[in-house]
């Protein structure tokens, strides 16, 4: 376990997501006495005064360990003379695209909260029409991702110089189907039907007419119906081809949280021990997952922490079940992820500065 002190770097501070990392890394017991460093996009009228503060960002952040903190122009001088041993980029996918390679080069080990490294395969990656799609550099970075899940790769993410950090759809599905597709126990054949809601923040920062509060408020709708760009990791991650699971995304009037319906038919009968046995073994040593076998999780019970949790019911025959994940989108969703990942590579306790 590594116990040297260790300079954080966030890029993108500015959204939802962002501020739930400044919120966490400020507070990480391991962190204390070297705050992260912010950088981002400065109107000329700010760089006067070395930067936007941070308070006037996200005047929830406000406190004694903030209130001299800025955001500073972004440039890769400023975070080499920083000395960033890890940089976080909760940037678009395409900045993301352009500025991994540059960091990895100058020896930052980096976890991106963005799309860009997720995906192994270039025909899951199509939907995001990357600009340097089969370039020797794209390609050279590719192969040094790792899938930011630590449940799934936590060896793989203690070694990584470039962690991906989930989407918070995909998180929801994963995290519930693998364990049981795992085990052998699903009948591939009659396929999975993956049905998932979100809260609008999960939709970033910027307004769009379907975010608009006369739009979202008091309605609920389906969107990217078979075209989400989350449905690569799930087939990535939880090893299906794309007939057999069918992922669609909605919607909620809410403002975070993430509930996610899943349905699977079993090769044969199973009991409700045998299948909480499975999520229990598959689990082992995985803190930020919590099982329900009584009841189902809600939204309620997870909005504002760092756990998923999962629940599931058997019909009358054994042979179908329901099961139903819930996280927080912006933070086992998204933040929290990326700080538990942070952890599992500085060789920390997984949980630390989560539970």
């Amino acid at each position: 376990m590594s116990n040297r002190t260790i300079q954080t770097a966030v890029v993108g501070v500015t959204g939802y997501a962002g501020a739930e990392l400044a919120r966490l890394l400020l507070h990480h017991p391991r962190l204390k006495g070297t705050p992260p460093a912010f950088a981002g996009r400065v109107d000329q009228q700010d760089v006067a005064r070395g930067g936007v503060p941070l308070v006037e960002i996200h005047p929830e952040l406000a406190g004694s360990h903030s209130s001299h903190l800025v955001m500073q122009p972004f440039s890769w001088n400023l975070l080499s003379d920083l000395g960033v041993d890890v940089l976080f980029l909760a940037t678009p996918h395409e900045q993301s695209r352009e500025w991994v390679p540059e960091a990895l080069e100058r020896g930052m080990r980096v976890i991106d909260l963005s799309g860009a490294w997720r995906l192994t395969e270039a025909a899951n990656r199509a939907v995001y029409s990357f600009t340097d799609e089969g370039s020797e550099r794209a390609e050279e970075t590719q192969e040094q991702a790792v899938y930011g899940m630590p449940e799934l790769h936590r060896t793989e993410i203690a070694k990584a110089k470039l962690v991906a950090n989930p989407g918070c759809y995909a998180t929801s599905v994963i995290l519930a189907l693998k364990p049981l597709v795992a085990a052998g126990l699903v009948d591939l054949e009659c396929g999975i039907v993956a049905d998932s809601k979100s809260g609008v923040s999960g939709a970033g920062k910027a307004p769009t007419p379907k975010t608009h509060f006369m739009y979202a408020a008091d309605n609920l709708s389906a969107y990217a119906v078979f075209g989400h760009r989350h449905t690569g990791e799930l087939l990535e991650q939880v090893g299906l081809d794309a007939d057999q699971i069918v992922f669609t995304p909605h919607l909620l009037p809410i403002p975070r949280g993430i509930l996610s319906t899943i349905y699977v038919r079993f090769k044969k009968a199973e009991t409700a021990a045998h299948i909480a046995h499975v999520y229990r073994e598959f689990f082992n040593g995985s803190p930020m997952v919590r099982l329900h076998e009584k009841g189902l999780p809600q939204i309620q019970y997870i909005v504002r922490t760092n756990y998923i949790d999962i629940g599931f019911q058997l019909d009358a025959s054994g042979r179908r079940a329901v099961v139903v994940s819930c996280l927080d989108n912006l933070l086992k969703g998204a933040s929290s992820q990326a700080v538990q990942n942070m952890n599992v590579m500085m060789g920390w306790p997984e949980s630390e500065g989560l539970e």
